[in-house]
């Protein structure tokens, strides 16, 4: 199984462009066939973007669900990609 990652960024957010490169790493360094994710414009998608609750950039949503509010550090995000990745695996074997 994988998982779902939408990363709501906005235009000129320089936080944003690190988030995405260290998203881009992390999930080709924890297997990119188990990390599916996208960029998401926020000010073209705003209505998807409030119905996930996310209010600022960059904000990380992992299968429809608002993970982190605001850029976490590499550790955090890493270890919640595993923790993710781990539930999915055990998911899938039951």
């Amino acid at each position: 199984m994988s998982i779902k990652i939408e990363i709501f960024s906005s235009p000129g957010c320089g936080k944003c462009g690190h988030a995405k490169e260290v998203l881009r790493k992390l999930a080709d360094e924890l297997g990119g066939d188990n990390i599916q994710w996208r960029e998401v414009n926020i000010l073209d998608e705003m209505d998807h973007a409030v119905d996930l609750g996310v209010l600022s950039t960059p904000s990380i949503v992992v299968d429809g669900k608002l993970v982190f509010a605001s850029l976490p550090s590499v550790k955090n995000l890493r270890t919640e990609l595993e923790r993710m990745l781990d539930m999915s695996d055990q998911d899938s074997k039951t």
